[in-house]
């Protein structure tokens, strides 16, 4: 038998355990909801690092492509310089051969004749003056006379002349060379430039996917600690669950140990003798499972 007051302890007892019930049920509902939320975060996580790889990688190679750029820039800039120098030594060099070519060689003797030819007819079919027509007998006879020179010359003006042709060519080949390798400097610059914006534009990418990645991080920290808290308070209703069932029981067996030791003193009619081995073994079989409730 228990007393009023116990009796009034153990409804309390009851309706709180009801209480904890129902809040455990709410809490687990509740953390099964953060633990998908949670799931949810992580996969989408995963799916923001998946998605990472591919800027970085494109970042690495356009950065593997720059360096590159780099020393080509380099071996462009080092050649175009040797370039610069060959095509300024070509044309000092031009010019020094013509200065060593005398101003007689450097005329042919065709031209020579063609001008005598253009002498004589303009004596033949112009009217001139005596003075004119003094300085013109005396231009073709000196025509004439370089004529002889320049034909007694015209092996050494022929080797002179390919040996201006010949640095001419070479001039030329070295500017050539400057321009082709300067292209190619310029063409290698813009590249490199631009590839420049395109590591930007991955960089910046792969920033926002970084701080996507950063802010799902959060989040999920954020509802892993709900969780925390959560399992912590469930943890706390349950101890304090075990505590009031063993409270309970240890009241309900103090009140049968009670029972049992004030019984024989007092005497017990044949009806309680038979409901106390009646209700103890009711225990026994609820204890193995054993009993079923119905018709």
């Amino acid at each position: 038998m228990l007393s009023d007051e116990e009796e009034h302890k153990n409804r309390e007892d009851r309706d709180r355990l009801r209480s904890i019930d129902s809040k455990l049920t709410a809490l687990h509902r509740h953390r099964q909801e953060l633990i998908g939320e949670m799931r949810r975060l992580s996969s989408e996580q995963k799916a923001l690092y998946d998605r990472r790889q591919v800027p970085q990688a494109e970042v690495e190679q356009l950065y593997a492509r720059h360096a590159e750029l780099g020393r080509e820039l380099t071996e462009l800039r080092k050649a175009r310089d040797a370039a610069r120098t060959a095509a300024e030594q070509a044309v000092v060099a031009f010019r020094e051969l013509r200065l060593t070519i005398g101003p007689a060689e450097r005329v042919r003797p065709d031209q020579i004749r063609k001008e005598i030819q253009e002498l004589e007819l303009r004596q033949q079919t112009h009217a001139l003056s005596l003075d004119d027509e003094n300085a013109l007998i005396a231009r073709l006879r000196q025509r004439t006379h370089d004529l002889k020179d320049a034909e007694a010359h015209a092996q050494v003006a022929l080797e002179h002349e390919r040996q201006r042709k010949e640095a001419e060519a070479r001039v030329a080949a070295a500017r050539a060379e400057v321009e082709r390798i300067n292209a190619e400097f310029t063409k290698a610059r813009a590249e490199r430039d631009a590839m420049m914006g395109n590591v930007r534009a991955k960089l910046e990418a792969a920033g926002g996917l970084i701080a996507d990645l950063r802010a799902k991080g959060r989040a999920r920290a954020d509802v892993m600690d709900q969780i925390d808290a959560v399992s912590r308070e469930m943890h706390d209703l349950e101890r304090e669950g075990r505590g009031l069932l063993a409270a309970t029981r240890a009241r309900q067996e103090e009140a049968r140990r009670m029972v049992r030791a004030y019984a024989p003193r007092r005497g017990r009619t044949p009806e309680e003798a038979l409901a106390s081995v009646a209700e103890a073994q009711l225990n026994e079989l609820l204890k193995r499972g054993k009993v079923t409730l119905g018709g």
